[in-house]
């Protein structure tokens, strides 16, 4: 069987080739068009797939230079160009993606005959899925503000321009950091900041609560329940619903931290699967049966928190990239004078402000302690922060939600505890 298909000719199977991906094309078009009356098109299924084999035909009739080839282009753009013109003069409709398609159909030979199959399957696939999701892009362009495209060329600035020109070098030689580990770990917290801002404003736009806890903590669990707490007061859920979300959101700190490990050190990273995943199942769990409670509060309207805060400001990313060097300047002192013991101290105090920076600069310096030591200092440094979530959280939400806090909050703790100790014994 296998020897039979080798016989068969390479001419015979591109021409194929080109005839089904052609007749594809324009079953596309005729799908998309069904309800038009026929004079309007210049033509479908059956056109396409005689554009396609005409383009085959000219490109094996002279296989040096291509002149048929080119001159049977030209002319089927020009044609393209008359049909187009009146299109506009007595349709009064402007579109071209079917003139596009139909020369992209023309296409198909000279790109059988030269590039890989996996290649021109994926420019099929891609041109039908673009063909195809017309509406969906219209409804997804509504949804964009004029500071989207802003935001995004932000975070191209900040991870195609500003990354590859700062230096991989150390600028002081009693610290083994260089400015393009700096810049690097602020593009990997923007990235996870931006998807997780993408997610909320475009994916889950109408999805409560719970959602957003869980997509606000992606991009920051302080800031997110600290946002869930002030809003509490106004009452548009249940307490059970605003404590559980909170909590959520602290499950995803563990998700957040454990890619930022697993992206700079991946030894470490494993050390600590066990103990991250145990503690985000156990947040996951907390804050489930802390929602699942609320069958005896009384019913109110249930609302979306707006979350469309922009995550990219540059003056972030500078304070960012300003805290990372002020923990690696601490942590180098703090390590290089008391060891251990003074990194255990300084990651439970770095807990209490932001984590993101010590932990980085935890897991990509080259200080003198064990892994060990880093990773018991990551995870107390999760016990400060949900310590100082704990806290903020308990000042400000209403006195209803206090209650569900104190007690999510608490098992969190100590569950962390747990695994501090756990860490200890075990390694």
């Amino acid at each position: 069987m296998l020897q039979s298909l080798e016989n068969i000719p390479v001419s015979f199977i591109n021409f194929i080739m080109v005839t089904l991906f052609s007749l594809l094309l324009g079953l596309e078009q005729r799908r998309r068009h069904i309800k038009l009356e026929t004079e309007v098109l210049f033509g479908t299924d059956r056109t396409f797939t005689f554009t396609g084999i005409l383009g085959y035909i000219l490109w094996i009739l002279e296989s040096e230079h291509h002149y048929f080839y080119l001159a049977g282009l030209l002319t089927i753009a020009a044609l393209l160009g008359i049909y187009y013109f009146q299109k506009m003069q007595l349709q009064e409709k402007f579109g071209v993606t079917a003139i596009l398609i139909a020369l992209i159909t023309y296409c198909l030979a000279p790109l059988i005959f030269t590039q890989p199959r996996w290649l021109v399957l994926f420019i099929v696939i891609t041109v039908l899925f673009l063909a195809e999701l017309k509406e969906t892009f219209m409804e997804f362009s509504r949804k964009f503000d004029n500071n989207e495209f802003i935001t995004l060329g932000k975070f191209l600035i900040i991870a195609g321009i500003i990354l590859p020109i700062v230096p991989d070098e150390q600028v002081f030689t009693f610290i083994a950091i260089t400015p393009y580990q700096v810049w690097l770990a602020v593009v990997i917290i923007s990235a996870i900041s931006y998807f997780s801002y993408l997610l909320n404003k475009f994916v889950f736009t109408n999805s409560g609560i719970l959602i957003t806890g869980l997509l606000g903590g992606l991009y920051s669990s302080t800031s997110t329940s600290i946002i869930l707490a002030r809003k509490s007061k106004e009452k548009v859920a249940t307490p059970h619903e605003y404590a559980a979300a909170i909590i959520f959101a602290t499950s995803m700190m563990y998700l957040r931290i454990f890619i930022l490990i697993y992206i700079f050190n991946n030894p470490l990273a494993i050390m600590l699967l066990p103990y991250f995943m145990a503690l985000f199942i156990v947040t996951i769990g907390t804050g489930y049966f802390i929602f699942t409670r609320k069958k005896h509060d009384v019913k109110v309207t249930h609302q979306t928190i707006p979350n469309d805060r922009n995550p990219l400001e540059f003056k972030v990313a500078l304070v960012f990239a300003m805290l990372y060097f002020v923990f690696t300047l601490i942590t180098h002192f703090t390590v290089g004078k008391y060891g251990n013991g003074g990194l255990n101290v300084l990651s439970l105090v770095a807990g209490l402000t932001d984590i993101d920076p010590f932990l980085l600069n935890l897991v990509q310096g080259k200080y003198e302690v064990a892994t060990i030591a880093i990773a018991f200092a990551a995870i107390q440094a999760t016990v400060g922060n949900n310590i100082l979530k704990a806290i903020y959280t308990y000042s400000l939400s209403d006195k209803s939600v206090k209650k569900l806090l104190l007690y999510g909050f608490g098992i969190l703790f100590i569950a962390g505890i747990a695994s501090v100790i756990l860490i200890r014994i075990l390694n």
